[in-house]
């Protein structure tokens, strides 16, 4: 199996988002344009088995910098989320 980059060819930008949008969960998921709650568990528990099956093979300063890395990455997606969302807010103010 080839493995898959983490990164762009130029270095400067992930491609994790792209390779998540193609898992077939999160497509199944996406089909109806809402994540329901039985979904979301679903999707914990596959990150949990992964978890359960690498951690174990880390030794302390590799699982160091992958626990660094996945903090990081999910701070990324929540800014990334949190941004795009406010950039749909309505741009008009109530004036009631």
């Amino acid at each position: 199996m080839a493995r898959k980059g983490w990164l762009d060819e130029k270095a400067e930008s992930t491609k994790i988002d792209d390779y998540a949008k193609q898992l077939v969960p999160f497509v199944e998921a996406m089909a109806d344009g809402r994540i329901d709650q039985g979904e979301l568990s679903s999707q914990e528990k596959r990150v949990v088995q992964l978890m359960k099956e690498i951690e174990p093979q880390l030794d302390d300063t590799l699982h160091e910098k992958i626990t660094d890395l996945l903090c990081e990455l999910s701070a990324f997606n929540y800014m990334q989320v949190l941004q795009s969302m406010m950039e749909e807010r309505p741009k008009v103010q109530f004036r009631g």
